[in-house]
């Protein structure tokens, strides 16, 4: 599908070969900070997923898709999801996580996220996305409000690490052609 593709970047479906890559990001806990998740994956867990991936999102209310650079065909970078997709208010999600930190601040999650609006906008027909990020994590406000996502609220106290509390901004972006 061209959509999920540019000069630099393929957004791809998962495949069984990337349960090495999943398995070593899905088990990171710096990467924790920014999700809810609190304990490891093992790898009949992945292995399970990836069974599944292949499944509508209509069906699973969720996508993930791999970003890869074309000059590396086979070697994800990072992930690009798409979660609590909702059918009938036309609203999901967003999450992206650049892994390999050599290939951050190169303009590839800024790609990846524009590829995956136009998708979502353009063939999905959503009238909005949505993501939720810790207010210190100005690199990743910076890359949603570059593309047009606004802050919303703020969620006071919204997530815990370890005995402290967090708050969490709420950002949207409106499809322009439902305004």
């Amino acid at each position: 599908m061209q959509v999920l593709k540019n000069e630099h970047i393929l957004l791809r479906a998962p495949e069984p070969e990337d349960i090495d890559w999943l398995y070593k990001w899905e088990n990171d806990p710096e990467v924790w900070i920014s999700g809810t998740t609190l304990v490891p994956f093992s790898r009949y867990i992945l292995s399970k997923y990836l069974e599944n991936a292949h499944l509508d999102i209509f069906e699973t209310h969720q996508m993930r898709l791999m970003i890869e650079l074309n000059k590396r065909p086979g070697v994800p970078i990072g992930t690009i999801d798409l979660f609590d997709f909702d059918s009938y208010n036309n609203r999901a999600g967003v999450g992206i996580l650049i892994a390999d930190k050599t290939e951050r601040r190169k303009g590839y999650a800024t790609q990846s996220l524009q590829l995956l609006i136009d998708y979502c906008f353009k063939v999905l027909g959503l009238n909005q996305l949505y993501c939720n990020i810790d207010p210190q994590n100005e690199q990743s406000i910076k890359l949603f409000t570059h593309s047009g996502f606004e802050i919303v609220g703020l969620k006071k106290r919204w997530t815990r690490r370890g005995t402290e509390y967090h708050d969490e901004y709420l950002l949207q972006l409106l499809n322009p052609a439902f305004i």
